[in-house]
């Protein structure tokens, strides 16, 4: 190898090593919890090497007695920062290491002055926190709460709701909880349904055809429901209690007092009507269902209903495989083949293999001949034409 070779090697082993111990030395000071100490020990250290390495050569045979001192010397300096470098990846697996926390906002202080009823107070150190995380929804759920509900400014509450709601990306979930929260105070503060439903709708035009907008729907399907409630509330008339029935204990028979049952008749077709303005409504569709099997025992009416709910997308898996459940049952009561309802049942099994609604569905399957052992078909009702057509005509809820 020749001499310029050699000097190359060297030059560059040199700079390697310099390099390394700058790196290495750069990365302790930005750790270190005093640069300026750790600057001091260097710029003696340098030196102190330096004059220990030549006094040492001068010394001839005492040379390795001051080498010995300065080992001792530089030891006492670096061990604590020595042991720190070989200890710190093993500690950093508990401790977490030298990385700074993840930043994330406080609301302790406002959740104290909200609960010293400081509702203004509280309002600044929120959106202190906001104005460094400005779409943090725990912040600004907190921040709509005290507008809302203990500031009585709801505009303002919408407001703060919206802003974060028009982000361009916003987390669906947490959209959907803050127009949800919104319909909320709508109905509870104001008695203000079209902002309510306005509040929901938001949601289907936002995210539809997803499990999202189905719930939105069907709440927006019992809002008229819901503002009876609230109505009837605020507005209490006197109810005349009627005179009891005396002597009761004395009566042949206490048929006559038993409560007036409601006519099917009657839920079915308001059920149709119903369905025909909000198809979405699950609860009601189902309910149709169970009158068109029970009263008029008509289970291919029946069968219509559950599976238009069972094909409808981005349905929960615990509701699909109610309805199928439900649908089983059924077909069970009505004395239907072995093989129609071990179908329906395997669907549970082939669509939800790892729930527990397809282990129960399995451990039913293992014993559907004796559920259906002395089960006996029930004749079915003559229908009038009326009835023989009270069903929603066969179109999913997406095409009504």
């Amino acid at each position: 190898m020749s001499q310029a070779i050699k000097i190359t090697v060297h030059v560059a082993s040199l700079i390697i090593v310099i390099g390394f111990f700058a790196w290495l030395f750069v990365r302790t000071l930005r750790r270190t919890e005093d640069p300026a100490k750790m600057i001091f020990k260097l710029a003696f250290t340098i030196p102190f090497v330096f004059f220990c390495i030549w006094m040492a050569r001068q010394m001839g045979p005492y040379g390795p007695f001051l080498i010995a001192f300065m080992g001792i010397v530089l030891s006492i300096m670096w061990t604590p920062h020595i042991s720190e470098w070989i200890s710190k990846p093993l500690s950093s697996l508990y401790d977490g290491g030298a990385e700074p926390p993840e930043p994330k906002p406080y609301y302790s202080v406002a959740q104290a002055r909200r609960q010293r009823r400081e509702f203004l107070q509280a309002v600044v150190a929120i959106r202190e926190q906001l104005a460094r995380f400005p779409y943090d929804f725990e912040g600004v759920m907190l921040l709509a709460g005290i507008q809302a509900e203990d500031l009585q400014d709801l505009p303002s509450a919408e407001i703060t709701l919206n802003h974060f709601c028009d982000q361009p990306e916003p987390p669906p979930r947490q959209f959907a909880a803050a127009m949800n929260q919104l319909a909320d105070w709508q109905i509870k503060l104001v008695q203000d349904f079209d902002s309510a439903r306005a509040a929901l709708e938001k949601i289907i035009a936002r995210y539809p055809d997803t499990e999202l907008s189905l719930r939105a729907a069907q709440r927006i399907a019992h809002l008229g429901g819901t503002e009876k409630q609230v109505m009837s509330a605020l507005d209490r008339q006197p109810v005349a209690m009627p005179e009891g029935v005396k002597n009761v204990g004395l009566l042949a028979s206490s048929e006559h007092l038993r409560p007036v049952e409601a006519d099917p008749t009657k839920l079915a077709a308001a059920y149709v009507k119903h369905l025909e303005e909000h198809p979405l409504d699950t609860e009601a569709r189902e309910k149709l269902a169970v009158i068109y099997a029970g009263h008029y025992q008509r289970l291919d009416l029946a069968a219509g209903e559950l599976n238009q709910l069972i094909e409808t997308p981005n349905q929960p898996a615990k509701r699909v495989a109610h309805w199928l459940n439900l649908l089983a049952d059924l077909q069970v009561q009505h004395g239907v083949d072995y093989e129609t309802v071990r179908g329906t049942l395997q669907q549970i099994v082939e669509r939800f293999p790892d729930l527990a609604a397809g282990e129960m569905a399995r451990t039913r399957l293992g014993r559907l001949k004796l559920e259906l052992k002395g089960r006996k078909k029930t004749p079915g009702v003559e229908l009038g034409v009326y009835e023989q057509n009270i069903g929603l005509k066969q179109r999913s809820p997406r095409e009504l």
